[in-house]
């Protein structure tokens, strides 16, 4: 049973995040403050966080900080901050979701699952990477798409290993550019760009109207989830 650590200062948050989840089968521990959460993620040994960013003393971007030197725990951000920088900010020091206030709660235990699900399919060793009519052979560096073999560059392919292992989740061009380090690759964000065109104009029916690799604007890029 998994266990979910809410870090939120609002204690109706708190009672509604928890209800929702432990009706769906998590364990729910809780902290006030980004102080005491610290010490909850010690002692609870959370599989999830959910942190606000706005708590008193330290602020959820500090403890993303302070849980990202220690753990790779999934993080899902919970605040009422809507600005495109802080979900920037978020997303760059390894949040893995962001959900805005007020929020549905049946949508947050779903993205809680989903990124649950997307950590355990990272995690887990494989050879092949399957998503959708998606499968990448690692070691033989071959791509199939609906079973149909298609090639790539080796930048393109590093890419889309990325996107892969987590169907979903949302990445920024700066998390693109560290996932193909040692790749030979120009040094700057926009060249993503340049690169995710050419990846959709090999594996997508319609590059104009893409299904696979899908664009978060203003954020980056995501794989859709099967």
């Amino acid at each position: 049973m998994p266990t979910v650590l809410i870090v939120d200062d609002e204690p109706k948050i708190v009672t509604l995040a928890r209800d929702y989840l432990e009706r769906a089968g998590f364990t729910v521990a809780s902290a006030p403050d980004g102080t005491s959460a610290m010490a909850a993620f010690h002692a609870a040994a959370p599989d999830l966080i959910v942190l606000d960013l706005g708590l008193p003393g330290r602020d959820g971007l500090d403890v993303t900080r302070q849980v990202r030197a220690k753990s790779n725990v999934p993080i899902i951000i919970l605040t009422a901050r809507g600005e495109e920088s802080d979900k920037l900010v978020g997303l760059e020091l390894g949040a893995d979701d962001y959900i805005v206030k007020p929020f549905s709660p049946k949508e947050f235990v779903a993205r809680a699952r989903a990124v649950l699900r997307r950590a355990a399919s990272a995690t887990a060793p494989a050879d092949v990477v399957q998503a959708g009519d998606l499968t990448l052979d690692l070691p033989r560096m071959r791509l199939t798409v609906a079973e149909k073999p298609v090639e790539l560059t080796a930048t393109e392919f590093q890419l889309l290993i990325a996107l892969a292992r987590q169907p979903g989740r949302i990445f920024t061009r700066a998390q693109l550019l560290d996932a193909v380090h040692g790749v030979a690759f120009e040094s700057y964000e926009r060249a993503i760009d340049t690169h995710i065109k050419n990846l959709r104009r090999k594996i997508e029916p319609d590059p104009r109207r893409p299904r696979y690799v899908l664009t978060v604007y203003g954020v980056g890029y995501k794989l859709s989830e099967p």
